[in-house]
């Protein structure tokens, strides 16, 4: 599982293809390259039970749990479409991010 290359960044825009919030769209949180997962800002909400401290009450809380990689994709800012991402190589030897479907530049 090292060396995995992840095309996603955490920032970019996403929306969830598959599992209970398909069709959802989100900005990612944080990325877990060790277990392939992302968190998505609003989506894939769980409650957790948390024990009363010192510092604070308990309760109940809800919080973004992580969603495979494979079940979310770029969300495209000029095609509006769930996208895959390339690799483009320019002309000053840059080696930047696309969109498959219509070429455009995502990372800035």
């Amino acid at each position: 599982m090292a060396g995995v290359k992840l095309k996603l960044k955490k920032g970019d825009d996403v929306i969830v293809t598959a599992g209970k919030d398909k069709g959802k769209k989100g900005k990612i949180i944080q990325i877990i390259t060790s277990r392939q997962k992302v968190l998505v800002e609003k989506i894939n909400i769980v409650s957790r039970h948390l024990r009363q401290s010192e510092e604070g009450g308990g309760g109940i809380i809800e919080k973004e749990a992580p969603i495979h990689i494979s079940n979310v994709k770029y969300l495209c800012g000029k095609c509006n479409e769930a996208v895959r991402i390339i690799r483009k190589l320019l002309q000053d030897g840059k080696n930047v991010r696309a969109c498959k479907k219509c070429g455009e530049i995502l990372d800035k």
